[in-house]
């Protein structure tokens, strides 16, 4: 049963359940949150690209943020900002493996900032 569920995802980040829950609840984040999240998660991505070497120069790297890229696609919530549709690419473009490592990483991030914006909010009052 488990094996024809993970034929049939609808969007591609739902192959990982960590994943899947990290870009939901980003998805749910105010615009500011998600431009803060989306340049840290493109940080994130080329360092375990630079890791993994992948990217052996800039060129890479460039390479790999115009992958996917279509300025005209503006259907999905990540396409309404470049900064955000680029981090989704990237994260597309990366193998599973290292999709699941940077959902961990990612679903922190999200957490802490939600945390963070929260604490912020409740000094203002």
């Amino acid at each position: 049963m488990k094996e024809e569920y993970s034929n049939q995802h609808r969007r591609w980040y739902d192959k990982d359940p960590v994943l899947s829950q990290a870009v939901k609840t980003l998805e749910e984040t105010s615009d500011e949150t998600q431009i803060r999240i989306a340049l840290n998660l493109i940080k994130i991505i080329i360092e375990h690209n630079i890791e993994e070497e992948k990217f052996e120069a800039v060129e890479d790297i460039i390479n790999a943020v115009g992958s996917g890229l279509d300025d005209n696609r503006k259907g999905r919530w990540y396409d309404i900002d470049s900064t955000l549709r680029t981090a989704m690419n990237m994260l597309q473009n990366c193998p599973e493996a290292t999709q699941h490592i940077i959902a961990k990483e990612m679903a922190k991030m999200v957490v802490e900032t939600i945390k963070k914006d929260e604490d912020t909010e409740d000094d203002e009052e």
